[in-house]
């Protein structure tokens, strides 16, 4: 549309529409005379605005302070220009914005409700991409706020790239005086981080708002950061939200504060890989780190503190700052806008008489602007490398051209401009193309990084999986394997396809979360992503993993281990995966698996398993973690050895390099022989609520110290059931459980979870601490065989008839020693005084129903005994946890909720051996434990100095129990003689087994070779008892002024 010259009749039609437009009373008079100023505009083109002063007569009513009527016209005015002209008066309207925000305060609800209306009408006409540009000129005030909301949902991505920009101003608005400032502010701070696209840090943006607008939030804000799996990588939208947050912490007194803030810094430094961005946004962070490094009153935080300084000077940060402008907008502007003026077609423009090849003449002043609009758009996509979006320019070039040209040239033009930029884009690079040598169907191939909160687990490296391999991922605890399995079936790794185009299917260790009150089928048939599959197909599944008739009507609950990772395989094999997740699965489960998976050609698995057979047969590729990279090595695991020897612990636990190291177990009172029963079961059966063939049955066996048996059967035979009984987790319905009074039992269940459930968010070093602050383990009351029953606390009720004819009730056991073969126990009497405790013998506490109250005092004083003189402080209790293989620094600063399976197990290892048993049991140790460190395991067992290496095993099939090998082990639980304590004996003082085995449970050894000579005992002399005493004076004294550990009340010298 070529200009037009303005006749003198416009300015009058104009006059008497704004007289119209001041004039009028109503809401609605308002409206239909801006509507009828708009559609003149449209008649005569948008240079009137300019050249009838349109835009300054409404800025004149929106200003005058005396006439409500004139500031309502006014904002209304903008709204009809917006509704009206469109697009191409969007750039014009933009410099009106401050004076509409101010009239957000307006004393009058009607100038208050147009003015909103005017800005969303005006601010709707602006694409996405013009959201740097609108940012950029505004001060922060509430509507300027509430505005701001508006371009969260369509323009995500460019929202985003501006936080660095606008979040300060917005933190600078919390705190106003004004309490609806504050308010406003707040709520866009919490839209505006919305707009992250860091899954990560999505369920933290309350947190982060909150550590904005209150900084005594910020320890809180850095323990949740620390404690969460990063993955996604680290870009400029997070840095900006994140780096205010870490300059605060860093300044933070608290010790602790500043060590988990510098290990955070450290791991999110790896994730970021645009070097730019971390010269931009970490610079201001090396200051505060460089002090925490130097100056922290901990060693320990400043060699975290220096460890992250050097990550920061590496990235790219600097010490100097960041660079002042990292962008020459204005440049870059004025290049765009040459560009356009010479793109313009000729009727809009004339070539210039003095310079010919310089920028056209005769542009109207509007269209001016809005070429200069348009130009600062047009940088941006230049500077993203959009030049393939035609759309985009389209929505930035023609939809502002349309005013003065029609659609078609509008669009000729932008796409004039795009060429224009492309070809000097080409130019300046060349991308040169890249062709894969592998064989097969690529099913994803990114690069990545993957941190547990302030442990980075891989950084930088890529996973490429081809359709129809299977790899064998192999690392040591810790390293990250199931944690990568989890975020790919999650969906957070970067890059990795959707559910929708790739499924992943991943396959536990055991059912979390589920119902256990259904059958097996039903359980598979509830299943929402499994309702179109038929009844029967899911039958035949289940027969095909082993599930026969009768055991698919069992319920869910009632499963073994073993039969609930087959439940899980069959359910993963229904769901038809391409990519097929296996963590931690043990051999009898998955035996029947090798040949399915090896006849499977379309899906791709990732295995991490700690069977070396297993992984030798089906696995196509070895991935290994090395330096934190994923490194591919083809063939199976034989392939792999052979090219890295030290992989050899994968078959040889011998040839392991980790090394547990167990403490000394303590001595056992009045026992001298290693082969004498302390601990067994005499005909128990034990059955499972709800089912009605019991798990156990009519089972015997005895331990001795010298005992190292092996529980060996089928899934579901009862081998757990029968640990339980031993172990006092479970009572028996029928048959007796015995085991010595001073007896420590160490007890690690099949789940590591069991006995830690409870304490996830305490550090390892914390739950030892407070499991064993007492002197005892507290765990040990919460058994089932240890809690009264009514009727037992019904006993404690009953009044005890003394020889003098007195009656007394039981209050409580105070103490206990020696007496004869047996024990004695002080009883402290309800109502009475302690001089009238009274010492009563075991057997008659017993036979009078206090069974249970005596047990309970025997497994505190067994405890006391092994835990009482152990020291709990930090740095005691860390050594403990070292031994047993598990890093210093994880176990003192990672909460348990974040330990992987491996870790877990190491520390309920621990754990049951703080107070020294003479018992360990282990429950399938080897269901979480990496081959390295089940060899460290094995190498500590078999070099543990309280027992010998005996070659006897349980076979329990069909709730039986089969001993079979050599048993030495005597009934007769306390030895004739002094009764004294004697230290647990090695194995050269071991008395010789019987030739045959002996059936346990027969109370006696039937070979002579294994029946011990009594000898008769001299009768000791006064003076020998003297000397005695004397000895064990001597010793007291010297235990009260040196410390260490308590003697032993021995008569020996």
């Amino acid at each position: 549309m070529s200009p037009v010259a303005m006749p003198d009749s416009s300015t009058t039609v104009f006059q008497s529409l704004f007289e119209a437009l001041r004039s009028a009373p109503t809401a609605p008079d308002a409206k239909g005379a801006a509507d009828r100023i708009a559609r003149e505009i449209s008649k005569q083109g948008l240079q009137s605005l300019h050249d009838q002063d349109v835009i300054k007569i409404i800025h004149t009513f929106a200003l005058n302070k005396k006439s409500g009527y004139e500031r309502e016209s006014a904002v209304i005015a903008f709204q009809s220009l917006a509704n009206v002209l469109g697009a191409p008066v969007a750039p014009l309207l933009l410099p009106s914005l401050p004076i509409i925000f101010d009239l957000y305060m307006d004393k009058g609800d009607v100038v208050r409700s147009a003015a909103v209306a005017a800005v969303k009408a005006i601010l709707k006409l602006f694409p996405p991409e013009a959201t740097r540009v609108i940012f950029r000129k505004w001060k922060t005030k509430v509507g300027v706020l509430d505005a701001f909301k508006m371009f969260v949902t369509p323009a995500r991505d460019f929202v985003a790239a501006e936080l660095g920009t606008i979040l300060p101003k917005v933190e600078a608005a919390m705190h106003d005086t004004k309490a609806e400032v504050s308010s406003a502010a707040i709520k866009c701070a919490t839209s505006l981080c919305t707009t992250l696209a860091n899954p990560d840090l999505a369920p933290h943006i309350p947190t982060l708002v909150k550590c904005m607008s209150n900084p005594d939030s910020v320890p809180a804000c850095i323990k949740s950061l620390s404690s969460t799996t990063f993955v996604a990588e680290v870009t400029a939208p997070a840095l900006a939200v994140l780096v205010p947050l870490l300059i605060r912490a860093l300044n933070d007194r608290s010790m602790e504060v500043q060590r988990r803030t510098v290990v955070v810094i450290d791991n999110l430094v790896k994730l970021v890989r645009d070097p730019n961005v971390a010269a931009v946004y970490l610079s201001p962070l090396v200051e505060g780190v460089e002090k925490i490094a130097k100056g922290a009153a901990f060693p320990e935080v400043r060699a975290f503190g220096e460890a992250a300084l050097q990550t920061l000077l590496k990235s790219g940060a600097s010490s100097e700052g960041p660079p002042t402008e990292h962008r020459n907008i204005d440049g870059e502007t004025a290049e765009a806008l040459t560009a356009l003026l010479a793109a313009l077609p000729h009727e809009l423009s004339s070539p210039s008489t003095s310079a010919p090849n310089g920028p056209p003449t005769g542009i109207q002043s509007l269209l001016l602007d809005s070429l200069k609009f348009q130009a600062a758009l047009t940088i941006d996509l230049i500077y993203t490398k959009r030049f393939d979006d035609i759309a985009a320019w389209n929505r930035c070039i023609a939809s502002f051209m349309n005013a003065w040209t029609d659609t078609k040239d509008a669009e000729a033009f932008s796409e004039a401009v795009r060429s224009h930029f492309r070809a000097i884009d080409k130019a300046k690079y060349t991308v040169a193309g890249s062709v894969s040598s592998e064989e097969g169907e690529i099913l994803c191939d990114t690069l990545f990084s993957l941190a547990y909160g302030a442990l980075l687990l891989l950084s930088h490296t890529t996973l490429r999986l081809i359709r129809g391999r299977r790899y064998g991922i192999l690392g040591t605890n810790g390293s990250g394997k199931s944690t990568l399995l989890r975020q790919l079936r999650d969906g957070k790794v970067e890059n990795f396809p959707p559910q929708d185009q790739l499924r992943c299917v991943m396959v536990e260790h055991s059912l979390q979360g589920e119902d256990g009150s259904l059958s097996v089928l039903d359980f598979i048939t509830s299943d929402p992503k499994l309702c179109d599959v038929p009844r029967s197909k899911i039958r035949d599944q289940l027969l095909e993993v082993g599930f026969d008739d009768a055991r698919q009507v069992d319920t869910v609950g009632g499963l073994s281990g073993g039969w609930k990772m087959k439940l899980e395989l069959a359910r993963a094999m229904l769901y038809n995966a391409d990519l097929l997740l296996l963590d931690e699965l043990d051999r009898t489960s998955v035996k029947w698996l090798e040949d399915y998976l090896a006849a499977q050609k379309s899906v791709t698995c990732l295995i991490v398993s700690h069977d070396s057979g297993f992984l030798d047969n089906v696995t196509t590729d070895i991935i290994h973690y090395e330096s934190k990279k994923l490194v591919y090595y083809p063939g199976n695991l034989s392939a792999f050895v052979a090219k890295k020897p030290e992989a050899k612990s994968f078959y040889t636990l011998a040839a392991t390099t980790v090394k547990f190291s167990f403490p000394a177990p303590g001595s056992l009172m009045g026992v001298r022989s290693n082969t004498r029963a302390i601990m067994k079961l005499t005909n128990c059966t034990f059955t499972y609520p709800g089912r009605s063939a019991p798990s156990l049955y009519n089972v015997s066996c005895a331990l001795s110290l010298s005992s190292r048996v092996g529980v060996v059967g089928p899934n579901g035979a009862g081998k757990s059931t029968l640990i339980k009984l031993l172990t006092g987790e479970t009572e028996p319905q029928e048959g007796a459980v015995y085991k010595h009074p001073a007896l420590r039992v160490g007890y690690v269940s099949q789940h590591a979870t069991h006995h830690i459930e409870r304490h996830l968010e305490k550090t390892p070093i914390g739950y030892i601490q407070w499991r064993f602050q007492d002197g005892h383990d507290r765990e040990l009351l919460e058994k089932v065989t240890r809690v009264l029953t009514e009727e037992e606390k019904a006993v404690l009720n009953q009044e005890w008839v003394g020889k003098d004819g007195s009656k007394r009730k039981v209050e409580l056991v105070m103490g206990r020693q020696k007496l004869k073969k047996s024990f004695q126990y002080e009883i402290k009497w309800r109502g009475l005084d302690h001089r009238f405790n009274t010492w009563i013998p075991r057997e008659e506490l017993l036979s009078k129903g206090f069974t249970k109250l005596v047990q309970q005092f025997d497994d505190l004083e067994s405890s006391r005994e092994g835990a009482g003189t152990r020291d709990t402080t930090a740095h005691v209790v860390r050594k403990h946890l070292e031994d047993i293989g598990l890093d210093g620094d994880i176990a003192q600063y990672n909460e348990i909720a974040g330990l992987s399976g491996g870790q877990k197990i190491k520390l309920v290892i621990a754990a049951c051996l703080w107070n020294n048993p003479q018992i360990c049991v282990l429950d399938e140790p080897s269901n979480f434990l990496d081959r390295e460190a089940l060899g460290g395991l094995a190498m500590a067992i078999k070099e543990w100095a309280g027992a010998v290496v005996r070659p006897e095993i349980w076979h329990v099939d069909g709730g039986r129990m089969i001993q079979q090998g050599k048993a030495a082990v005597v009934e007769d639980i306390l030895t004739k003689g002094s009764g004294t304590n004697t230290p647990i004996r090695s194995r050269l003082q071991t008395p010789a087994a019987s030739v045959n085995g002996t059936p346990v449970g027969s109370g006696a050894e039937d070979s002579s070779s294994g029946k011990l000579v009594m000898k008769k005992k001299k009768k000791v002399t006064r003076n020998q008892m003297k000397a005695q005493e004397e000895r064990r004076r001597l010793r007291k004294l010297a235990w009260l002024t040196h410390g260490g550990p308590k003697p032993e009340d021995t008569d020996s010298d």
